[in-house]
């Protein structure tokens, strides 16, 4: 009791001791804990009471060493050794820092901060201790977050690779949230390409660039880092690609529909118990890129909305590094070939085939195909194999950006492969500064193609790749003959042109070594073929899985592919060509031309009078330039193309004109008018060619009302 005769008291009134010891312990937020001379818990606050991790009632009456054998604590013996010495010196202890959880295999860590204080008699009887417990677990985590942050923002984009800023980002986040870690990048993301939606929805291949786990530096993620997959259709890893919505899985049974201990990736998770998933899609610049992953199985709390929310922030910036280092790729990757060029057309549809992929990991990565826009409404089917080497996505990564590098240039299959041996030829940057690429030494074979739908004309050169399969409409099955040379970076660059006109709807068939191999070889899966083809299928993807089924009934060793691509055709009523004369009549011939058949495609008047002029000044350009006739195409199919060939292979340059210059402003009023335009070898000519994008039509007043 509080009196007269306290040191510190002044007049209080009588009974205000007692009224502030029952207001400690009925109202204070502080837990508090009586203790008696024996350290037996005698008496708690009712702030004590509202914690669920101190169940009161078993408690009471124990002693302080059995009290702290009920939690999983940090350093027991220190707290029994500071009460010891407190009884004993009566110097308070303050602000003591204790972590516990209950023993439960699912609680939480509550961190609290503890003083405890001696209590005696007026005549120095000592009675016990008291212990004073404020809980600052909120605030420990919302300091551990954010230090979480500030690292991951010091920590996470120091270069500009993919791979090393997955493996920066994985360090940072385990174990500090996380026990596993994995990052999964879509495949075309290594070659620089942002992913489209509707060639995801044909290709869901992934590869692993990022993995870290407490069990250890030597533990090997599934897949392993460098190693393609596919995530299987109903599991939430392709929910969560398919809604972007990221996904909380608190407790994970064992026995969830999705899991299969037949994959090998589900296999590790049965194996290792993990009980707790955080699955975030990786987003920058609106560009879907991947999936980072988050498993807890050695930490026993589970993850709840609090670090999902941290785990989206820390992915966002993440996604920004990779997507930085996606850009950097791509364009180091060019200028290693080029000093300059056109900007990449990104064409929402390819006009010239119908696509259809499988991809068969066998988490050995190094295959690969893409098909690339041309001008004319051409494509470009390239296909590759990186069979050796230790750094097979980078050199991956680093071939694929060339290509579509080159094939921007028009270059024709036999070229665009001396240009990639060149540069396979090439020696590497030091490792130090520069993740491995194509001039390590790493092998590579190359397959490509181009198809033009106008002409039905495939050209194709091989870099030590197997050859193409044709398909007739009718089912007949073909192979063509495709001379091959080295791979690229070994022996001499000696690649032969192959030219076929196909068929009108026919199916062209790549593929792999390694899938050759899974069906027993050429003569094998010409026959396996002709065998599938012989009943129609439903639909070109449905080939495409049922072929490489059949290829393929086992696991192959190393990842295969099989790329169908149905050609089409571009027919009279979509282009229209005409032959002049090299007079200076020719370029006005050539524009009225041009103008009459722009107005029966019922085309904007506007398009028409552009047109009309980059005609003009392509044919004037061919006149001055070249000696030969001059022809002039028109195609229309969701874009307009103007083509001008010649007979010169002297490429044009864009140039300012000077105010009193008489010539050189053709390509510059081209470049004014038209998305894209460009100079493609012809022959033993060139074709100059020009691209306007189409305004999608109006719509019909009458047809509204």
């Amino acid at each position: 009791m509080i009196g007269e005769d306290h040191p510190d008291s002044w007049f209080a009134p009588e009974g205000l001791g007692d009224a502030v010891l029952d207001a400690l312990f009925s109202q204070s937020p502080v837990g508090l804990h009586v203790y008696d001379r024996e350290l037996r818990l005698v008496r708690v606050g009712r702030a004590t009471r509202l914690m669920r991790a101190f169940p009161v009632e078993q408690l009471l009456g124990r002693t302080l060493p059995e009290i702290l054998r009920s939690f999983d604590i940090t350093d027991p013996a220190a707290v029994e050794r500071a009460a010891h010495r407190v009884l004993e010196t009566g110097e308070p202890e303050l602000d003591m820092r204790i972590r516990f959880r209950e023993r439960r295999a699912t609680s939480d860590e509550v961190v609290s901060l503890v003083s405890a204080f001696r209590l005696r008699r007026a005549d120095g009887t000592v009675l016990g201790l008291a212990a004073a417990l404020t809980d600052i677990t909120a605030r420990v985590r919302a300091e551990a977050e954010v230090r979480l942050q500030n690292e991951a923002a010091a920590r996470i984009g120091t270069t500009l690779d993919i791979f090393r800023t997955a493996a920066e980002f994985c360090e940072v986040v385990s174990p500090a949230l996380a026990d596993t870690v994995t990052v999964d990048v879509y495949d075309v993301v290594l070659g620089g390409r942002a992913p489209i939606a509707d060639a995801l929805d044909r290709d869901q291949s992934i590869r692993r660039v990022g993995y870290r786990s407490v069990a250890g530096p030597d533990q090997q993620g599934v897949p392993a880092v460098g190693e393609v997959d596919v995530y299987p259709p109903g599991t939430p890893y392709r929910t969560v690609l398919d809604t972007l919505a990221p996904k909380l899985i608190r407790r994970l049974r064992p026995d969830a529909p999705w899991l299969d201990p037949r994959r090998r990736r589900d296999a590790r998770i049965l194996d290792a118990r993990t009980h707790s998933m955080l699955l975030v899609p990786i987003r920058a610049r609106g560009v879907v890129l991947g999936l980072a992953c988050f498993y807890r199985w050695r930490e026993p709390s589970p993850f709840d909305h609090r670090h999902l929310r941290l785990a989206q922030q820390l992915t966002t910036h993440a996604g920004q590094c990779l997507d930085n280092a996606r850009l950097y790729g791509r364009e180091r990757s060019a200028a290693r070939i080029l000093s300059g060029g056109f900007a990449q057309a990104q064409a929402s549809v390819v006009t010239a085939v119908e696509l259809a992929r499988t991809h068969l990991p066998a988490g050995t990565g190094g295959g690969w195909s893409d098909a690339i826009s041309l001008s004319g409404c051409r494509v470009a089917l390239v296909a590759g194999d990186t069979t050796s080497g230790t750094s097979r996505p980078a050199a991956m990564s680093e071939l694929r950006a060339a290509i579509e590098a080159l094939a921007d240039l028009d270059l024709p299959p036999d070229d665009i492969l001396q240009r990639l041996h060149d540069l396979a030829s090439r020696p590497s940057t030091p490792p130090d500064t520069a993740a491995p690429g194509v001039g390590d030494g790493t092998a590579a074979t190359c397959l490509c193609l181009v198809y033009d739908p106008v002409s039905r004309l495939c050209t194709v050169a091989s870099a030590g790749h197997p050859s193409p399969v044709l398909v007739h409409p009718g089912g007949a099955v073909e192979p063509l003959d495709v001379a091959a040379g080295p791979p690229l970076g070994q022996g001499l660059a000696e690649y032969t042109l192959t030219e076929r006109v196909l068929p009108e709807g026919s199916t062209l068939l790549i593929c792999n070594a390694a899938l050759l191999t899974a069906a027993g070889g050429r003569e094998s899966l010409l026959s396996r073929l002709t065998d599938l083809f012989a009943e129609p299928q439903p639909s070109l993807q449905a080939a495409c899985d049922t072929c490489a089924d059949a290829l393929a009934p086992e696991q192959p060793l190393r990842d295969a592919y099989l790329l169908l691509a149905r050609t089409r055709t571009l027919d009279g009523s979509k282009t229209k060509a005409w032959t002049f004369p090299n007079t200076p009549e020719s370029a006005g011939q050539a524009r009225r031309k041009a103008v009459t058949q722009l107005a029966e495609w019922g085309l904007a008047q506007d398009t028409i009078d552009d047109t009309a002029l980059v005609v003009s000044e392509l044919v004037t350009n061919s006149v001055r330039y070249a000696k030969g006739p001059i022809q002039l195409r028109l195609i229309h199919d969701g874009t307009l193309a103007c083509e001008v060939t010649d007979d010169s292979s002297a490429s044009p340059h864009l140039r300012r004109a000077l105010d009193t210059d008489e010539n050189g402003r053709g390509l510059f009023i081209t470049a004014h008018l038209t998305q894209r335009w460009g100079v493609r070898p012809s022959g033993r000519g060139k074709t100059l060619w020009a691209e306007q994008t189409l305004a999608a039509p109006a719509p019909d007043p009458a047809a509204e009302t």
